[in-house]
């Protein structure tokens, strides 16, 4: 859908301007130096760092080999946080994920064994392969931002993202993501086949993890990330904004397509979304494209298609949603 400049500054409510230069510097380097790594998929290496600008969490589903793991190892480097991968099998335990307290003799006293969680950035590849003990254990993680050992709560770092992967293969074996799951991550992306000039230069180049040791220092700090993230609720949404996600998320429960449309929590989510993609941008206020942009990787695995057999077509279905309403 098309939008008119001028509308979209009244929806604004004011005029789009940069914000910090030297932090939007940092972004495009950041972009840059990623598009190196992972080729031919800008925006979804944008829309990655948008999630974690907006202080969520990442579903990657996608078959094997399309640069899922690759990219969270990108962000990582990228960005110059910790990082760990957990395997998620049917053996897992939640003590695998979060630590345990083992006794040490020498001190008399039991000691926390910090398990992968403890980490800035995780990635839980195959996530729906593992239990759902492990998936809770994981889910207060991810919604808390701490965890329960032994009955006390620790903290994890700040900024803590988890990115989480799972074959589309896969859905349909012993331990699907439950809705609760589901909604706990932000967004959800499909890397995709690269196009045809992409694959040859991926073909004819060299091994990403080598390129991946040569990129030096962060592009952007963890210092410089929180305050990239503290600045994103501080972009402008005009009231007139704010009437069109409405009517997205409205639409979503009174179109009849969907078992349940949109939750309260969903629209925040869009909302929050919107603001970030807008300040990736150099924008101080959202506009009708912000929206737009990120809508299909933040509704469409909220939405559950009332037939079974259009599941298949659940993003044309979500895509759909964004020509069938206008600009109020």
């Amino acid at each position: 859908m098309g939008i008119n400049p001028a509308r979209s500054q009244g929806l604004s409510g004011k005029r789009s301007r940069p914000g910090d230069t030297h932090l939007q510097q940092n972004i495009s380097t950041f972009l840059a130096q990623t598009d190196t790594i992972i080729l031919g998929k800008s925006k979804q290496t944008r829309l990655a760092l948008v999630c974690l600008m907006a202080r969520g969490h990442l579903l990657i589903e996608d078959r094997p080999g399309v640069g899922k793991t690759t990219l969270a190892h990108t962000l990582a480097q990228l960005l110059g946080l910790d990082f760990q991968r957990i395997q998620f099998t049917s053996d897992l335990l939640p003590a695998d994920i979060v630590g345990a307290t083992v006794y040490d003799r020498e001190s008399g006293r039991f000691r926390l064994h910090p398990g992968p969680i403890f980490s800035s950035l995780v990635l839980a590849d195959e996530v729906n392969r593992a239990t759902p003990k492990c998936q809770s254990a994981l889910l207060e993680a991810m919604g808390e931002r701490q965890v329960s050992i032994e009955g006390e709560t620790r903290p994890l770092p700040d900024p803590f993202f988890v990115i989480a992967t799972q074959n589309p293969d896969s859905q349909l074996g012993t331990f699907p993501l439950p809705e609760s799951q589901l909604d706990r991550f932000l967004m959800r992306l499909s890397m995709g086949y690269p196009d045809s000039g992409a694959e040859r230069e991926l073909l004819r180049g060299e091994d990403r993890s080598t390129l991946l040791r040569r990129l030096g220092q962060p592009a952007l700090s963890p210092d410089q990330l929180r305050k990239l993230q503290d600045q994103v609720p501080k972009v402008h949404v005009s009231e007139a904004l704010l009437d069109y996600l409405q009517a997205l998320i409205r639409h979503t429960r009174e179109c009849g397509r969907f078992r349940h449309g949109l939750s309260p929590r969903a629209g925040l989510a869009l909302l929050r979304t919107a603001q970030a993609w807008a300040l990736s941008h150099g924008r101080a206020a959202v506009l009708p494209e912000d929206v737009q942009a990120v809508f299909l990787p933040v509704a469409t695995h909220r939405l559950e298609p009332k037939d079974d057999t259009a599941f298949e077509a659940r993003d044309e279905l979500v895509r759909e949603i964004l020509g069938q309403l206008s600009i109020p």
